[in-house]
């Protein structure tokens, strides 16, 4: 049975005599978390590490689209579709949508994604051509009014080259490349960054009761199985995101579950993005029935995620979390940084 490594990182003023930097970034680790199928989990030091394990934690990330990951990054979402859980119809003219996103810019999002297609629980697949109506000219007008980095949220090949040709600098697919077999070879030939998410099922079923044998370390041999198919099919590890897809086809309990051990996906040797902004748990949990009213509990869990060392979120409410984030490093550094 495989073993499965987990720093148990730290934050703070002081970083302890022969502690790890975690991934070049802000965050460091002394010890793991040993995890395993066939056995109780256990802590043991960092020091005892295989060097293969050891690389995968410590070795600083590239940059992403030009953004360095020595601090966090802030992913915007625009989505310029009529039925999206949260915002669905809201940026549906491009003009208003590319005024939003300079909103978010000059509010210091990072990168902004931008989508065509719904992916929430029980949404239709969108024909490409319908798809590429409605996120080019957001792009392009983000692109000419200096928007900075751009995704483009998509499963199809032909929506990413689209895309890509009016300004977009990544692709972020919920299906890990997996749903359009022409997608991998395009950004291989491009070479641009992926982000690669988990998710069971389609977005039309992936709520239909879903399984695990356990639900943390399927998702991890998930995302290192398609980060290796990837890398073969010419997509460089640098270039690689790895999001463990929370809401997609799993319950409260699985979330929590992930949200938990989240730093377990650094031993995945690349950038980590959680997308848990709004999602249904978060009112379960704390209450607010609609997504917009789920602001606050979309920051904790943000404010968690980068207790975990997580180097990108993606979230809708764009001002509110890059104040908390700046609260929350001059709190954890105990000066302004």
């Amino acid at each position: 049975m495989a073993d499965y490594f987990r720093p148990l990182v730290q934050i703070g003023p002081t970083r302890p005599e022969g502690a790890m930097s975690l991934a070049g970034g802000w965050g460091w680790f002394s010890h793991v978390e040993l995890l395993s199928r066939a056995r109780a989990a256990k802590v043991i030091s960092a020091a005892d590490l295989p060097k293969s394990a050891l690389d995968a934690l410590t070795t600083t990330r590239a940059p992403i689209a030009g953004l360095t990951l020595d601090r966090p990054r802030v992913m915007g979402i625009l989505n310029a579709t009529p039925d999206s859980f949260s915002d669905g119809g809201r940026h549906a003219d491009p003009q208003v949508a590319v005024e939003a996103g300079m909103a978010m810019r000059a509010a210091g999002v990072d990168m902004l994604d931008v989508g065509g297609e719904s992916t929430r629980p029980g949404a239709d697949t969108v024909p490409e051509g319908e798809e590429i109506d409605r996120v080019v000219p957001v792009i392009a007008g983000l692109r000419a009014a200096g928007a900075g980095a751009i995704s483009i949220d998509t499963r199809k090949a032909a929506v990413a080259e689209a895309a890509v040709g009016a300004g977009a600098d990544l692709v972020n697919d919920v299906a890990a490349l997996t749903f359009d077999p022409a997608l991998a070879p395009f950004c291989a030939a491009r070479e641009l960054p992926v982000c690669v998410m988990h998710a069971q099922g389609d977005p039309a079923t992936m709520q239909r009761d879903p399984r695990y044998d356990d639900v943390l370390l399927d998702v991890y041999d998930y995302l290192a199985d398609r980060i290796a198919a990837l890398e073969a099919q010419g997509i460089a590890r640098h270039n690689i995101i790895a999001d463990p897809g929370i809401g997609f086809g799993k319950t409260l309990e699985h979330n929590l579950a992930l949200l938990a051990r989240l730093s377990l996906f650094h031993s995945l040797g690349v950038p980590i993005l959680l997308g848990a902004s709004r999602k249904r748990f978060i009112g379960t949990i704390g209450g607010g029935e609609a997504g917009a009213d789920r602001a606050p509990g979309s920051i904790a869990v943000a404010l968690a995620a980068l207790s975990h060392g997580i180097q990108f979120l993606r979230v809708h409410d764009v001002a509110q979390t890059i104040q908390a984030i700046a609260l929350y490093r001059a709190a954890m550094a105990g000066k302004q940084i």
